[in-house]
């Protein structure tokens, strides 16, 4: 399928790995010049150079930015001033008990994971509306829905994505832009991939067993039973970002292997 996303210009903010690296390798297969992102400059540069060895012909840049600092993330926006896509796809998170989580861990979250698509929607958004084109993705999580009790604080940033994406998604009125939110349930990325490792080691256990306890016991209401891929996640923001979705605005589009229990 042409996803008729040639020639557009996409920010996929931290994209040097897991769900950011697969939309990112995702639109450019699809035509679109890519934005790849990153905390660490060498780190975005290599991973530029080893996706256009991949992907012969397809086009790819970097821009490092470290996304609790407003220096770099203001130093991003004067590199990169207009983009036609931009996937809020970087956030950090941690499992802590609720009582262990001390002010400067709730700020550097909310700094990170909303902020970031605060501050590249205020400046993009506005350009996106001025060529009544345009696309904002923020990448959310099924723990905006379902908080998770290991880790308070990452749910209520992932939560107040969806507030601000529906918020901007009613002042595209009469336009061809679209601000939507993908809520991926678990899914096996870098970061989780480490952290399922890492659990299978305390336990003694290998690590498909550790996933089958995973959604024994933490992710009981999963119907599918198993991480969803990066690629799957991938495959639903790069529909959402393109002009055959162009109905589909202000909507929050769960990919979480029915984790979620809710009809609406």
């Amino acid at each position: 399928m042409d996803l008729q996303i040639s020639g557009k210009t996409a920010l996929v903010t931290g994209s040097t790995a897991g769900i950011g690296l697969a939309i990112a390798k995702t639109l450019a297969q699809e035509g679109a010049e890519v934005i790849i992102n990153g905390r660490n400059q060498e780190r975005v540069e290599a991973q530029v150079q080893q996706l256009s060895a991949e992907l012969p012909g397809a086009k790819f840049r970097g821009v490092a930015a470290d996304f609790s600092k407003v220096e770099e993330v203001n130093a991003l926006l004067a590199a990169l001033p207009e983009v036609d896509i931009l996937v809020n796809n970087v956030g950090i998170f941690e499992p802590k008990e609720f009582t262990d989580i001390p002010d400067e861990d709730w700020f550097k979250f909310f700094e990170v994971n909303v902020m970031s698509g605060v501050r590249l929607s205020r400046h993009y958004f506005p350009k996106m509306l001025d060529k009544s084109w345009g696309r904002i993705i923020f990448v959310s999580s099924e723990s905006a829905l379902q908080i998770p009790t290991e880790m308070i604080h990452y749910g209520t940033t992932k939560t107040a994505q969806l507030s601000i994406s529906r918020g901007l998604a009613e002042l595209t009125t009469g336009t061809e832009v679209t601000v939507n939110t993908v809520l991926p349930g678990p899914t096996f990325s870098e970061g989780v991939g480490d952290f399922i490792g890492s659990m299978a080691a305390r336990n003694n256990v290998s690590v498909e067993e550790m996933e089958k306890d995973f959604f024994k016991n933490a992710r009981p209401t999963s119907i599918i039973k198993r991480f969803a891929t990066t690629q799957e996640i991938a495959n639903l923001v790069a529909y959402l970002v393109s002009p055959l979705a162009s109905a589909t605005n202000g909507a929050a589009i769960r990919v979480d292997g029915g984790v979620t229990k809710t009809i609406a």
